[in-house]
C-alpha cells in the first residue's frame, strides 16, 4: 500500500503546477499527510504538511506561501498547488502518511521522521533556469 503521485511536468519559472497524490490500498482519513521533494544530489526534504483532523497546514520556509496543500478524504487524495515556481523547486515530489508517533508540523516536515509511511514513487517537477 502506497501513495501514487502524479502531475509533475516541466514548467517555466513563475508558472504553476498542481500535483495529486492518491492513497492506494489504505485510508488517509485521520492521518497527517505530507509532500516531500528530493532534488538531484540532495537529501529529501519536507515541503508541506496537513494534519488529519483539524487540517492545519504548515509549509517549509523554502516554499513560504507559494505552495498550498489540501486534502479530500472522501476521494483519498491530497493535492499540492505550486505557484511562482523557481528553478530550486526542481525535484521528485513524494507523498507520505504520518502513521506512527505524534503529529506535529515539525515532525511531519522532517523527511527522516520514522513515523512516515506509505511513500510513493514520486513525480518529477522540472523548472529550468
Amino acid at each position: 500500500s502506497q501513495f501514487v503521485e502524479s502531475g509533475g511536468d516541466l514548467v517555466q519559472p513563475g508558472g504553476s503546477l498542481r500535483l495529486t497524490c492518491v492513497a492506494s490500498g489504505f485510508t488517509l482519513t485521520g492521518f497527517g499527510v505530507g509532500w516531500y521533494r528530493q532534488a538531484p544530489g540532495k537529501e529529501r526534504e519536507g515541503v508541506s504538511c496537513i494534519s488529519g483532523v483539524t487540517e492545519i497546514k504548515r509549509n517549509a520556509d523554502s516554499v513560504g506561501n507559494r505552495f498550498i496543500i489540501s486534502r479530500d478524504n472522501a476521494k483519498n487524495m491530497v493535492y499540492l498547488q505550486m505557484n511562482d515556481l523557481k528553478p530550486e523547486d526542481t525535484g521528485v515530489y513524494y507523498c507520505a502518511l504520518l502513521r506512527r508517533g505524534v503529529y506535529s508540523g515539525k515532525n511531519c516536515l522532517n523527511a527522516k521522521y520514522d513515523g512516515l509511511d506509505n511513500w510513493g514513487e514520486g513525480t518529477l517537477v522540472t523548472v529550468p533556469l
